[in-house]
Order: structure tokens, then C-alpha cells, then sequence
């Protein structure tokens, strides 16, 4: 056993801990990944917060402002309800559900190793943050705040006004769906296929059978 063992270059002493693997590679892959995430929330959470600033500053309480003739227009108005001004009346509901959500992909975050997975999740959970933010400090009450919507298409049709946060879930929303549709895992790999480990492993795991 022992002849064995040292052909195969592997040393007597080793034990599965303190041997090289692509486990020891998988910190930093993560943290990547958790970074790439934070970037995007970051970003979509500044975008939102800074412009209900200004609308509500510049534009609340006046006449609609006309973007594209009627395709786009600016109106500011307060929503109760969740995204799209969908269950107003239900404000308390919704601010328990967005802190949930928030959570959940903070959880779910650890074992991230997905490049689209942490661009979706930093939609999600930068369009949850922006909304959840208004519903914890803006009027009438904490945690009962109003969202402040201010973008509105086609007017003639009614569509609900809607807000950058609600535009990111939504993107997410759509995003996660498609991921999962093409088999893709939180993880990096893709279901269905046994021999593709998590992306960015491939490549190490084979590198160290060649070398």
C-alpha cells in the first residue's frame, strides 16, 4: 500500500484536511461572487434612494411631467400597497414581507458561487432594501411608510406607477425564473449535469488531476 501511495505522489502523512483541493478555492470564489451581489444591490439601492429624493423634492404635488409624449410620463404618488401599487391597505404586511425577503437572500447568499445568481440576487435584494427603506421611515408611520412611486408608462392604460426598486425586482424576478428554467444553480452548477461541478471548480479539479 505503501508503493502504492507514493507512485501516486500523494504524501503518507496527508489526511483529507490538510491536503490542497478545490474546497480551499472555494472561499474566494464565493467572496467574489458575494461581492459581485453587493455591487449590484449597492448600486440599485444609491439609484433608488437618490432619485425619490429629487422627485419628491422637485416634482411631488405638481402636474405630471411628459418624458415621451404618451409612452412616459413623471407623477409622483404614494403607494401603500407592494410593487406596481398591487394589496394597498396591506402596508404592514408588505414591510414584514420585504424585511423576509431581505433576509432569505442574505441566507441564501453563503452559497453563492454563480455569477448570474449574484447579479439576479443583487437586483432582488436592492429593489427590496429601496422599498423597505420607505416603508420603515417615510409618512404616515414607521414601518407603515408609504413607497414613493414615480414613473409611469402609457398613461391611457392605466399601468400602475412604479418606482427604480420595483423595476429591479421585477428584472430579478424574471432573471431567477430563467436560471432556474436552464437548470442553473445557486451554486454554480447546472442540474442535470453529473460531471460540471460549480462554475470555476471545472477547470481546478482538472488542472490538479493533470499535474
Amino acid at each position: 500500500m505503501r508503493v502504492v501511495q507514493a507512485a501516486g505522489g500523494a504524501s503518507l502523512n496527508a489526511s483529507p484536511d490538510t491536503t490542497d483541493g478545490p474546497a480551499e478555492r472555494r472561499g474566494p470564489l464565493r467572496a467574489k461572487r458575494i461581492g459581485a451581489l453587493a455591487v449590484v444591490a449597492v448600486a440599485i439601492y444609491v439609484l433608488d434612494l437618490v432619485s425619490k429624493i429629487l422627485v419628491v423634492r422637485f416634482l411631488e404635488g405638481g402636474e405630471p411631467v411628459r418624458v415621451i409624449g404618451d409612452l412616459l410620463r413623471l407623477r409622483v404618488i404614494r403607494n401603500s400597497g407592494a410593487a406596481f401599487s398591487i394589496g394597498t391597505g396591506m402596508t404592514i404586511i408588505f414591510t414584514v414581507i420585504a424585511a423576509g425577503v431581505v433576509i432569505a437572500i442574505l441566507r441564501t447568499a453563503r452559497q453563492l458561487r454563480s455569477v448570474p445568481w449574484a447579479i439576479t440576487l443583487g437586483l432582488l435584494l436592492g429593489g427590496a432594501l429601496g422599498n423597505l427603506t420607505d416603508r420603515v421611515f417615510r409618512s404616515p408611520a414607521p414601518f407603515q411608510g408609504h413607497v414613493v412611486d414615480w414613473v409611469e408608462v402609457f398613461p391611457v392604460t392605466r399601468f400602475p406607477v412604479f418606482n427604480v426598486a420595483d423595476s429591479a425586482i421585477v428584472c430579478g424576478g424574471i432573471l431567477a425564473v430563467f436560471l432556474a428554467w436552464r437548470g442553473y444553480q445557486i451554486d454554480g452548477s447546472r442540474a442535470g449535469d453529473e460531471h460540471t461541478g460549480p462554475q470555476g471548480e471545472q477547470g481546478e479539479q482538472g488542472d490538479e488531476r493533470n499535474g
